[in-house]
C-alpha cells in the first residue's frame, strides 16, 4: 500500500486515507505455524510504518489530504493532534465508543475537524451519508485553491 500511494501520490489532487491497515505487527515472524498448545501466553508487537506521515514529502503542492482517526478517548482532542502532526486539511474524528458508531454497525456519528480549526460534528447518520458529507468538504476545500 505505501508503495502504491507514493507512486501515485504526486499525480494526485486529494488523498483520503480512511484507515491504517494496521497500528502494530507481531515484533518477530514465526517460522512456522504456531500451535495452540505451544503457544505463548503473548505476543511481542511492534509499531508499523505511518504511511499518511509519510507521504507529507510526496504530496502534490495544493492536493487536499484527509485522514481519519478513530479513537476511544479524547476523541477530538487527539484528532486534533493528528490532524497538525501528520499536516492534513481535514479529519474525520470518529469515537468508537459512541452509541451507534465505530464496527458492526450501518451509520457513524464523527466529528469534522480542519486545518482552519472548524469544528463540525455531524448527527448520527448512515456510513454512506457520512462519506458523502466528506466529499463535499472535500469539494469545498478544492474550489477554495
Amino acid at each position: 500500500m505505501a508503495a502504491a500511494i507514493e507512486e501515485l501520490l504526486p499525480l494526485s489532487d486529494v488523498l483520503v486515507m480512511s484507515a491504517a491497515p494496521a497500528d502494530f505487527r507481531p515484533a518477530q515472524v514465526a517460522n512456522s505455524k504456531i500451535k495452540k498448545a505451544s503457544a505463548p501466553e503473548s505476543i511481542a508487537l511492534a509499531p508499523t510504518a505511518d504511511i499518511l506521515l509519510a507521504t507529507r514529502h510526496a504530496r502534490r503542492a495544493g492536493a487536499v489530504v484527509v485522514g481519519f482517526a478513530l479513537e476511544t478517548n479524547d476523541a477530538v482532542e487527539n484528532g486534533r493532534t493528528k490532524l497538525a502532526s501528520k499536516d492534513l486539511d481535514l479529519i474525520v474524528v470518529n469515537d468508537a465508543t459512541e452509541q451507534g458508531a465505530g464496527f458492526g454497525v450501518d451509520t457513524n456519528r464523527v466529528t469534522l475537524l480542519s486545518r482552519d480549526g472548524t469544528e463540525e460534528r455531524l448527527p448520527l447518520m448512515a456510513k454512506t451519508e457520512v462519506a458523502d458529507a466528506i466529499l463535499d468538504r472535500v469539494e469545498r476545500l478544492i474550489d477554495g485553491r
